[in-house]
């Protein structure tokens, strides 16, 4: 057996016994900066203790799975499972597992501990069923102030153009 396959096994048998402490990270979504103290150790998912994960998606784990508002995840805590695992007595929570059900869009320099999560699919429908474009106003041609609000219940065209 070669050297680096004998760090990995060690490095494997120390992750799943509990006994490696893992790094800090920084968390990016929806306009916050999370710092979280403690990871467990993994290279592609990011693992945080469930107060973490409420303060980084507003998600809270509850008995009967991930919960934002009416929303529930299931997730199994009784054992391990791809979503929860308990380390020296100490639960974690793969938020990315999450945003992968969520398909939710996340990126991570690995190196440097930054993750970042994009918008919630979910989030985004509420906007497309409304049907309603956010207010905005802009000067017309003749200099006066134009709000959408202005054409409220009638139909509106918009037409955009960019030089770039």
């Amino acid at each position: 057996m070669n050297s680096s396959k004998k760090i990995g096994l060690v490095f494997g048998a120390l992750f799943f016994s509990g006994a490696v402490s893992g790094q800090s990270a920084v968390v990016l979504y929806n306009e916050r900066v999370v710092e979280v103290g403690q990871t467990l150790p993994d290279a592609t998912e990011l693992w945080v203790k469930p107060e973490d994960l409420t303060r980084i998606n507003d998600f809270v784990l509850k008995p009967e799975g991930a919960c934002l508002e009416e929303l529930c995840i299931p997730v199994l805590q009784d054992r391990d499972s791809d979503m929860f695992v308990t380390r020296s007595n100490q639960g974690w929570f793969n938020v990315t597992g999450l945003a992968d059900k969520l398909q939710q869009a996340h990126m991570a320099d690995y190196n440097d501990g930054i993750w970042s999560f994009g918008t919630m699919p979910l989030e985004r429908q509420s906007f497309f069923s409304a049907g309603e474009a956010p207010e905005f106003e802009l000067p017309d041609r003749d200099g006066n102030i134009v709000r959408l609000s202005d054409f409220r219940g009638k139909k509106v065209l918009l037409l955009t153009w960019a030089s770039w």
